[in-house]
């Protein structure tokens, strides 16, 4: 059928100025989350609201495409940046679409599950809907090597779970509920968002265990196998603009990873730090 003057014409126009063309715009949310020192930046809400908060703000934007790549880390920071998206979400009556590159999981799914439908790589790991923590007993190390440790406290408990400490069984039961207390709130935060989705018992899906995307999309945990552009194009047409939002750039253009950071840090927490956070990425073979 021959293309009226007008359609010939449109061929022309900029894609941003044709009424034809989708925009969605797309943020990424990349790293552990939480572990953030001046040269080991994590995810928090602090390093990622205004980023959301500009790709959220986009008159003509149909939706807003979120990037996950995240082995996990501090459940609050998780909480904080979902709650943020579905709230930016409801009050820009937004669309959100998540694709998971390498994985998203335990903290990293926390975040997934703000989106309204979530989509991965076959080969793509998530879930992980558990709570970890891990430490050290040095305190045999000490004796052996004749170093008195001397530490004065106000408070009984104040020395908990100190590495330098013997373990404590009640310490450990108070931790325990602690994180049982954490893991149904994910739980709840899950079934909330996947609801009649979730395609088997809570026992499997809640149990700390993690799967390929595949995998995932037959439990119910994701909805989809699919990268960016395709699944934009599916869903937008041809002719869909995907816009990337950056986050604002610091000194010497370097990405500003949070707010009210010092460039001086301590050196021994920042490798710490990175260790922690290599341990994260290391547990899902990356």
């Amino acid at each position: 059928m021959a293309k009226t003057f007008m359609q010939r014409l449109a061929g022309f126009i900029p894609r941003r100025f044709r009424r034809d063309a989708a925009l969605v715009t797309v943020v990424r949310l990349t790293g552990p989350i939480g572990f953030s020192t001046p040269l080991t930046p994590g995810m928090t809400l602090a390093s990622s609201a205004k980023t959301l908060e500009r790709a959220f703000s986009v008159k003509q934007a149909k939706a807003v495409a979120i990037i996950i790549n995240s082995p996990g880390g501090s459940p609050v920071q998780s909480h904080l940046i979902h709650q943020r998206i579905r709230s930016l979400a409801d009050e820009h009556k937004k669309k959100v679409l998540v694709f998971v590159e390498d994985v998203a999981a335990s903290g990293g799914y926390m975040i997934a599950t703000a989106g309204d439908e979530i989509f991965v790589d076959p080969s793509s790991i998530a879930g992980s809907i558990g709570v970890v923590s891990a430490s050290f007993g040095f305190h045999k190390l000490l004796a052996k090597i004749g170093i008195d440790r001397r530490v004065y406290t106000a408070g009984e408990k104040k020395m908990m779970l100190d590495p330098f400490q013997p373990e404590d069984a009640d310490d450990v039961k108070r931790l325990k509920a602690a994180q049982k207390e954490i893991h149904a709130l994910f739980i709840s935060l899950v079934k909330e968002r996947r609801g009649k989705k979730l395609k088997a018992p809570d026992k499997t899906l809640f149990s700390g265990e993690f799967w390929t995307g595949a995998d995932s999309e037959k439990l119910g945990l994701v909805d989809g196998i699919g990268e960016l552009r395709g699944t934009l194009r599916s869903k937008y047409g041809k002719n869909v603009m995907i816009k990337l939002i950056s986050p604002p750039s610091g000194w010497f253009g370097r990405k500003v990873p949070g707010i009210g950071q010092e460039f001086a840090g301590d050196w021994a927490a920042t490798l710490i730090s990175s260790l922690e956070a290599r341990s994260l990425w290391a547990r899902y073979g990356l």
